[in-house]
């Protein structure tokens, strides 16, 4: 990564600075002032978060002005780690520092021993240094193998072989929150510390004071402390210590998507771009609601261990293998552009096996339970797509003996004969896809009007492998 570098006519010594009218405020005083900013004016506190609007933002909006250290609760896949990483954007651009303090020391307020010695040395001209508010920010995934160190500190053998006492500050190596000061630290999966790390975390945080080896510093930290949690951690199993939970001004829980919608607005920001060697891949909107939908059922479905949650995550690599399996289809097939199918529904199976946990009595029927969560969600979004008067002039075609293939070795000009011998079939397409879609698109929505027919219990389906025929019941 490229390191930025402060523009040249920024302030380099101490006196300089003070004559530039800096000032000099806690991170939480400046991630107030910013966030009053942008709610003024009417801008979201950042972006690339979605389906939070009316629920969460509102809190982080009160927390941040009211000062608060954070908490996040929520099951895995719900934006927690990105919604902290993106409270960097909220501080200012660039802060000055001792130059070469290794705690972001304030020029007007230093506090480790390395600040002070160079402020009463070189006074006014002590120098200057200039940190982006990405580098700001400090993170750990909490583990059970974390230690005070990694948090804190230690003493540095290094140091001490170079002549210094072992009671001396400057043989202190600074741990991650002592090196986030005047900044962010965050904290993943924060139940999983350890107990006796959380009373040290909470020693720094609260009481000011650490001990390292016996030698004890005061470090008055200027810090903005947030933490995510699973619910299930935070509230079951108690593994957060009182006076910690007590430290948290604002505990906020978030949630996955309310709305299939949103969850596929989400999809097409996360999911990786689908076109690959010169074949075009085009995205029916009911192939969409359908990859969405799949995880809102998978959310309530009895046969899902709902506890471990149903990530966001589900959605876009559901996405990315229809993509997938489409544009395979379309180089076997010979097919410049593509549309995925209710065919290629059956290749999920490798991108959901990883992400739902399912509780099932007997061995093997996890595969019946995705299947049918995929069946269900075809049903919803056609019910929710057709319902036209057409579906009876269609079902009538098959009871006088049409017979329709499908599958992945159907080229898509082959879905195009089924209009000379049903025209209420090619009306229905168009009222899904437009008159003008891509030849890929239609064999697509014919594909899933037939499936939707047979899920409706109106025609029968034949299935050998990929292959699937369609006829009257």
């Amino acid at each position: 990564m490229t390191r930025r570098e402060p523009p040249a006519d920024f302030p380099r010594t101490l006196a300089a600075l003070r004559e530039s009218g800096w000032q000099s405020i806690p991170v939480k005083e400046e991630l107030r002032r910013n966030a009053v900013q942008r709610i003024a004016d009417g801008e979201p506190l950042f972006a690339g978060v979605l389906g939070y609007e009316d629920t969460v933002m509102p809190q982080l909006e009160n927390s941040l002005l009211a000062g608060h250290d954070v908490i996040f609760l929520g099951e895995r896949g719900q934006a927690k780690t990105r919604m902290i990483r993106s409270l960097t954007g909220l501080l200012d651009e660039w802060m000055p520092i001792i130059a070469g303090s290794e705690i972001n020391d304030d020029p007007y307020a230093p506090v480790s021993a390395y600040a002070r010695h160079q402020v009463a040395e070189h006074g006014e001209s002590t120098a200057i240094a200039w940190v982006h508010r990405d580098d700001r920010y400090g993170e750990k995934l909490a583990t059970p193998d974390t230690s005070i160190a990694d948090l804190i500190g230690e003493v540095d053998p290094i140091k001490v072989a170079e002549g210094r006492y072992l009671s001396d500050e400057l043989t202190i190596h600074y741990g991650l929150v002592p090196r986030t000061n005047r900044g962010i630290f965050a904290i993943n999966e924060l139940p999983d510390l350890s107990e006796r790390i959380q009373v040290g975390l909470l020693n720094v945080l609260e009481e000011r004071d650490v001990q390292i080896r016996g030698y004890k510093i005061r470090l008055p930290l200027d810090v903005l402390l947030v933490a995510s949690a699973n619910p299930e951690d935070y509230t079951n199993r108690g593994r957060l210590i009182t006076p910690l939970k007590d430290r948290f001004g604002s505990q906020i829980r978030t949630h996955y998507p309310l709305e299939a919608e949103t969850e596929m607005a989400i999809v097409r920001l996360e999911a990786r771009p689908s076109d690959i060697a010169d074949v075009v891949v085009h995205w029916p909107l009911f192939m969409e609601e359908i990859v969405a939908t799949v995880s809102h059922l998978a959310r309530s479905s009895s046969h899902v261990n709902q506890r471990s949650g149903v990530s966001v995550r589900l959605s876009v690599s559901n996405f990315e293998i229809l993509a997938a399996n489409a544009t395979r289809r379309a180089l076997h097939m010979g097919e410049t552009d593509v549309a995925p199918r209710v065919s290629d529904l059956s290749a999920l199976a490798a991108s959901m096996s990883g992400k739902i946990e399912i509780e099932a009595v007997e061995d093997g029927h996890e595969a019946v339970i995705l299947e049918n969560l995929l069946k269900a969600s075809v049903l919803q979004v056609f019910k929710q797509n057709v319902a036209s008067p057409r579906l009876s002039a269609i079902v009538d075609a098959f009871e006088q003996g049409l017979v329709a293939h499908a599958g992945e070795d159907i080229a898509s000009e082959e879905y195009l004969a089924l209009f000379e011998a049903v025209p209420p079939l090619r009306e229905l397409v168009v009222e899904l896809v437009g008159a003008e879609a891509p030849v890929s698109v239609v064999a697509s929505a014919t594909e899933f009007v037939l499936e939707g027919l047979h899920l409706g219990k109106r025609l029968n389906k034949d299935q050998s492998g990929t292959r699937a025929t369609y006829r009257s019941r």
